[in-house]
């Protein structure tokens, strides 16, 4: 899965690497930890046009009540996307980007300890998550919201985690988008061993208050 990830970013600079045109209302950025139900940079495209605009980071499918009324859905399995009554209709005609500078996982030492790692790319600066999004209103409530489409690990990523975010390369960006025609479900697998570096980073990211670019330094117990 992918529960938290970092963004540096600044919004000028996503606009320009994915050719989209920036909303108002973005995030600030740098965020070194980013949460589910945060507002979250993410990158959409209606009739060829791209906009980078705000998500609440959460799926809610239009039954809930409230956005309490289920589980917090932030990540969506790709081997079970195309079936599941909450994303299977943003599988087929509501996909996204969401851009992330790295991601954090967990494994647990000995004694049940939660160790975090943070894992960023090899050759770029920047990932491109393959996300879904839906509208949500209740009542006075509304949201557009999102989740990132996770597959499983490859091998050296196992090692921490047996699950790993759909991370695409800029070539496979339009596909996703539904700028390209057909094809998006051949994009969700894990990207290659060589793709990712990860190392292990201070315990106080285990909380969701922890903020300062010092949460993705490497660390050394």
């Amino acid at each position: 899965m992918c529960g938290r990830f970092a963004l540096t970013l600044p919004p000028d600079a996503m606009a320009q690497l994915f050719a989209a045109r920036p909303a108002n209302d973005v995030p600030g950025v740098p965020n070194f930890n980013i949460c589910p139900t945060n507002a979250v940079h993410v990158v959409t495209s209606q009739d060829g046009q791209r906009q980078l605009r705000a998500m609440r980071w959460g799926f809610l499918p239009h039954w809930y009540k409230s956005p309490t009324d289920g589980p917090l859905l932030i990540n969506a399995r790709s081997e079970t996307i195309a079936e599941k009554p909450a994303f299977r209709r943003a599988a087929r005609g509501r996909r996204c980007l969401i851009p992330a500078t790295g991601f954090y996982e967990w494994t647990k030492d000995a004694e049940g300890k939660r160790l975090p790692w943070y894992i960023a790319p090899t050759q770029s600066s920047m990932l491109a998550f393959a996300g879904v999004w839906q509208d949500w209103a209740q009542g006075d409530e509304a949201f557009t919201t999102c989740a990132i489409v996770t597959t499983a690990a490859n091998p050296r990523m196992q090692a921490i985690h047996h699950r790993m975010p759909v991370i695409l390369g800029e070539g496979d960006w339009a596909l996703w988008l539904g700028e390209a025609g057909h094809g998006a479900a051949t994009l969700m697998k894990a990207a290659p061993e060589e793709a990712l570096r990860f190392h292990r980073v201070d315990p106080k990211v285990n909380s969701n208050r922890a903020s300062g670019p010092d949460l993705i330094e490497p660390f050394e117990a």
